[in-house]
């Protein structure tokens, strides 16, 4: 059994809360109560892990959290003297986006070892300083890409690294977030550009990831067009609330904050610093700057070309997966309506060889956070990569998370700009 490590938490979040505060704590019976969109699950990692430390600006909720535990645990407002008097071995950081930066930085000047939520930072000169760092440290930057875990996913890279299709050529995902996931980012901090890096780092970092993993190879170049269609000033559905169909849309969904107090968030827990009960935000306020629709076209070195697209006010969630090889093709539809039913063939590959038959694999569902990614990607940060993880190569390097991130961050620059961006030049 290896060693217990101490780690410090930054960012009492949901995600870090659910995914890695309460099964670290053992708490599995508050993990079985919900959150599994944010990875809780039942699964106890106190055989391996210990959390020493608290880092977060919210010093109200830490107190409501410390509250809940028979032991509470110890909490820093400042990170540095944290550094200092505990002394971890690893830090997790689950803060928002614009804050991953100084905590990795902050832990590799250090030699401490660090285990960040994806996006790792917000922009690609912020990734490049990250790769700097961590080659002149003794610590190390492991990025949580759970996209890669899912069981139809797994399959896809086994298939493509197992040489069924050929050379890969040609790969399209169509992502869709529903109306009601989709409003939610409009409802938080990842509505500002400055704060998330804008959802073509928050959230298409998990799909670049996962689309350069499935290839094998990092990008050269990418290109795109994006808008503000449905959320913002100028939403063609902006209305009074009582009237606002996103919002009549969301019964029941929790989606939408009620009333005027402080928000609550996962397991009842506030945010009192960061959602002020004076600061109501909402879908179609000034602020807002980040586009809720996108498309990509990307160009690896290999020959392989990548168009994506994306919007954030759907009438299902999901995409649509094709990857064409020199010898074949791989199709994949993974998707739900609204209200959380699985669409039809949803989750079964289709494999196609150029002058052969074609076959379906039915992917059977897995239990866990993010369709059982979670506990599987845990696993692996905490016991140590299992065979099936270092031969499919599922723990996300520095090096791919900064890839990712740079993608989004060009994405904003080509909109601008309407040229192609070099993406290793980004970096370099």
């Amino acid at each position: 059994m290896p060693a217990i490590r101490r780690y410090a938490v930054c960012g009492l979040s949901a995600r870090g809360l659910a995914s890695f505060v309460l099964p670290i704590l053992g708490l599995t019976d508050r993990t079985a109560e919900g959150g599994f969109g944010y990875g809780a699950d039942e699964d106890d990692l106190s055989q391996y892990a210990e959390v020493v430390a608290i880092v977060d600006t919210d010093a109200d909720r830490v107190a409501e959290f410390n509250a809940s535990l028979e032991a509470p645990i110890p909490y820093f407002a400042d990170y540095d003297e944290m550094l200092k008097t505990v002394v971890p071995d690893a830090v997790i950081v689950t803060s928002p986006d614009h804050t991953h930066a100084e905590y990795i930085l902050g832990a590799l000047r250090q030699d401490i070892d660090v285990i960040t939520e994806k996006p790792m930072v917000t922009t690609a000169a912020a990734a490049r300083e990250v790769l700097e760092a961590e080659r002149a440290s003794g610590g190390s930057v492991q990025v949580t890409h759970n996209f890669r875990y899912a069981a139809a996913h797994r399959e896809v890279k086994r298939l493509i690294q197992s040489g069924t299709i050929g050379r890969v050529t040609r790969v399209v995902m169509d992502y869709h977030v529903d109306l009601r996931h989709g409003a939610s980012y409009f409802l938080r901090w990842n509505r500002r550009r400055e704060l998330s890096g804008g959802l073509q780092v928050h959230k298409s970092s998990h799909h670049f990831d996962l689309l350069n993993w499935w290839i094998g190879e990092a990008p050269e170049e990418i290109f795109g067009y994006g808008a503000l269609n449905y959320y913002g000033a100028s939403s063609p559905h902006r209305a009074p609330r009582a009237e606002d169909p996103y919002f009549l849309a969301q019964h029941g969904s929790g989606v939408f904050p009620d009333g005027a107090d402080v928000r609550a968030g996962l397991f009842g827990l506030h945010y009192p610093g960061q959602y002020p009960a004076d600061r109501q935000l909402y879908i179609y306020d000034d602020e807002i700057d980040v586009e809720d629709t996108y498309s990509a076209v990307a160009r690896y070195p290999g020959g392989a070309m990548l168009t994506y697209s994306i919007d954030f006010s759907s009438t299902w969630e999901g995409f649509r997966l094709s990857v064409a090889g020199t010898h074949g093709s791989i199709d994949l539809l993974h998707g739900r309506t609204v209200e959380g039913a699985a669409l039809p063939d949803s989750d079964r590959i289709r494999v196609a060889e150029l002058f052969g038959p074609a076959r379906e694999i039915e992917v059977a569902a897995e239990q866990g956070g993010h369709g059982g990614a979670d506990p599987r990607m845990r696993h692996d940060l905490f016991a140590g990569p299992s065979p099936e993880s270092v031969e499919l190569g599922l723990l996300a390097t520095s090096t791919e998370a900064a890839y990712a991130v740079a993608m989004g961050d060009a994405l904003i620059q080509s909109f601008t700009t309407h040229r192609p961006v070099n993406l290793p030049a980004l970096l370099a």
